[in-house]
């Protein structure tokens, strides 16, 4: 737990202090790469490890006892000590070893120790599976550093792994999520040469990325060249094109595609009539939807959770909550389980409203029932109570999101960290600071100008903000 403190402010010095040194050593440890070679054992864990011990006695460790023990870990810089422990006592790291490491370590996006095992992976010829890769191209278009997923896509083979269309689709995806399109298109025309064969997600890919640059007709020969090399369109792909037509209003070229897409045998799902009622809603045309997806069912497609999530949505943006509530309660009564989509678009407006008691009684409720908050989630809550002054409250929500393993956006800790600045809770800013730091996060100098500024409440700061640049520039 954080501790905050009760005095009302601090000297403008003493906060200047802790922000310079806390920057220094953010911006030193971002440059620290872990290495694997022979150092001192660390400190024993509170679960019980494998006892050092000759290659004989070796054998009567169960399977894989590492990943056994790594599971119960959150923190990263722990479950690295806990591989060097190991290392030290003689046990030799497999393949299950390292990829749950690696998995482990970009979830909180500790890259450069990443990129270290997977030097080890490659110079011990270690033969590595394909689903590593995919999800490392996942993080790292999460984490918007591109140009290592590309690096790493084109180094695959080096791993004594075989690249497929899978992690073909999953690098491209990473490059479309990011705007990177052209980066995409480079790829796919060079993947036959590769010896790909892309197939119908592929595609739907690239046809995403063209729609979400708004090149309706290039989006259209490429489904035409998609047919040409005898790839089947599936429902998904007819749905990318639905949904740019709703989004630009065209209801009637959208369910004259939906009409097409029966007639080729293919049938709407879900998220089809999800697409179209949002459609009808972003014409204000709510009473519509809402008998669309009472209608669907007799169209021979079953109402999903994601059809009540447009309408809840709609009603939030227009700040109805009430009638949004209402729907929740009429989705329970239809024996439909919210997920945790449906409880975040709640909290979410309630937040935007001011009402962060009334969501955070939500995330309670979604606990209760079973249902585990994700990252949005929790930010939404930091945000929330950020918005209406409540410090503490985000600082508490704050500490349970660093426990479940989820980190915020570096926008949500800097407003978090000038607010406890400004009403002097030292304690609490050193808390977000040394948690950040743990996960190798930092504020860019732009950030910290800004987060100085608040925090000295327009005082001068021209001596700080130098001693900032001198600190970035190290």
């Amino acid at each position: 737990m954080f501790h905050s403190s009760s005095r009302v402010s601090r000297p403008i010095n003493q906060i200047q202090r802790i922000l310079v040194k806390h920057f220094v050593i953010i911006h030193r440890h971002s440059k620290h790469y872990h290495t694997f070679g022979p150092k001192k054992p660390t400190t024993k864990p509170d679960h019980e490890t494998p006892q050092k011990t000759t290659k004989n006695r070796r054998r009567k460790w169960p399977p894989n006892p590492f990943v056994t023990n790594l599971k119960e870990i959150q923190d990263p810089d722990e479950a690295l000590s806990l591989f060097h422990e190991y290392y030290q006592m003689g046990y030799k790291h497999d393949y299950p070893s390292y990829s749950s490491l690696i998995y482990k370590l970009a979830k909180s996006r500790n890259f450069e120790a990443v990129e270290t095992l997977l030097g080890y992976l490659q110079n011990l010829n270690i033969h590595c599976q394909e689903t590593l890769f995919n999800a490392l191209f996942e993080s790292y278009g999460k984490a918007h550093l591109i140009e290592k997923a590309i690096e790493l896509f084109h180094k695959m083979p080096s791993f004594n792994c075989v690249r497929t269309v899978q992690s073909l689709n999953s690098v491209l995806n990473a490059l479309v999520d990011n705007d990177r399109f052209f980066d995409a298109k480079v790829i796919f025309d060079k993947s036959p040469k590769m010896g790909f064969r892309p197939n119908s997600t592929t595609f739907n890919v690239m046809i995403k990325g063209l729609l979400k640059r708004e090149a309706f007709d290039e989006a259209c020969c490429l489904f035409d060249e998609m047919l040409e090399r005898n790839v089947e369109p599936s429902v998904v792909t007819y749905n990318s094109f639905i949904g740019f037509l709703c989004k630009k209003g065209e209801m009637e070229n959208a369910e004259g595609l939906v009409e097409d897409m029966v007639k080729k045998g293919k049938y709407p799902n879900a998220v089809t009539y999800a697409l179209l009622m949002e459609g009808l809603c972003s014409l204000g045309k709510y009473k519509e939807a809402k008998k669309l997806m009472f209608d669907m069912e007799y169209k021979g497609c079953k109402t999903k959770v994601i059809n009540f999530g447009v309408l809840m949505t709609y009603l939030g943006k227009r700040g109805e909550i009430e009638e949004a509530k209402s729907l929740l309660r009429e989705m329970k009564k239809r024996r439909f389980k919210p997920d945790v989509v449906i409880y975040n678009i709640l909290v979410n407006y309630l937040c935007k409203e001011g009402r962060v008691g009334e969501a955070y009684k939500v995330l309670i409720e979604m606990q209760v029932k079973g249902c585990e908050p994700n990252a949005a989630t929790y930010r939404m809550m930091v945000d929330g109570f950020c918005m209406v002054g409540d410090l503490e409250g985000a600082l508490k929500v704050l500490n349970v999101m660093f426990t479940s393993g989820h980190c915020p956006r570096l926008e949500t800790l800097c407003q978090l960290v000038a607010g406890l600045l400004k009403c002097g809770k030292i304690d609490g800013a050193c808390f977000v600071l040394e948690e950040m730091e743990k996960r190798k996060m930092s504020f860019d100098l732009e950030d910290w100008g800004a987060l100085v500024r608040d925090a000295c409440g327009g005082d001068d700061t021209n001596d700080l903000q130098t001693q900032l640049i001198l600190v970035a520039s190290d």
